[in-house]
C-alpha cells in the first residue's frame, strides 16, 4: 500500500520533500526517506527545514531540477540579506 492509496486520500502530512545526494552530484527527491536512505546519502536536506548551502551546491541543486532559484534566501550576513532595504542591510 502506498500513500497514494484511496485509504490515505484524506490523510495529509504537513511535511516537505527531502532531497538526497548520492552518488556525489546526483540528487533525488524523497517524500518519506527511510533511515537507511539517509545513512547511505552523501548529503541530505530534510524537507521543512532551512539549510545553509554554498553557491556551488546551490547551482547543482537547481541544475538537477530539485530546487528553484526562489527557494534560496540571501544569507543575513551577506550583501542584501538584512531587513533594511537595499544594500548591505537588506534587499
Amino acid at each position: 500500500m502506498t500513500w497514494n492509496s484511496p485509504l490515505f486520500i484524506r490523510y495529509k502530512l504537513s511535511r516537505g520533500v527531502t532531497v538526497l545526494e548520492g552518488p556525489p552530484g546526483v540528487f533525488r527527491e524523497v517524500r518519506f526517506p527511510t533511515q537507511d536512505e539517509l545513512r547511505e546519502a552523501v548529503a541530505y536536506w530534510v524537507g521543512g527545514y532551512q539549510y545553509d548551502v554554498d553557491d556551488t551546491k546551490r547551482a547543482q541543486l537547481i541544475a538537477a531540477g530539485v530546487a528553484t532559484e526562489d527557494q534560496f534566501l540571501i544569507p543575513s550576513g551577506a550583501y542584501g540579506g538584512g531587513g533594511y532595504g537595499d544594500g548591505p542591510y537588506g534587499e
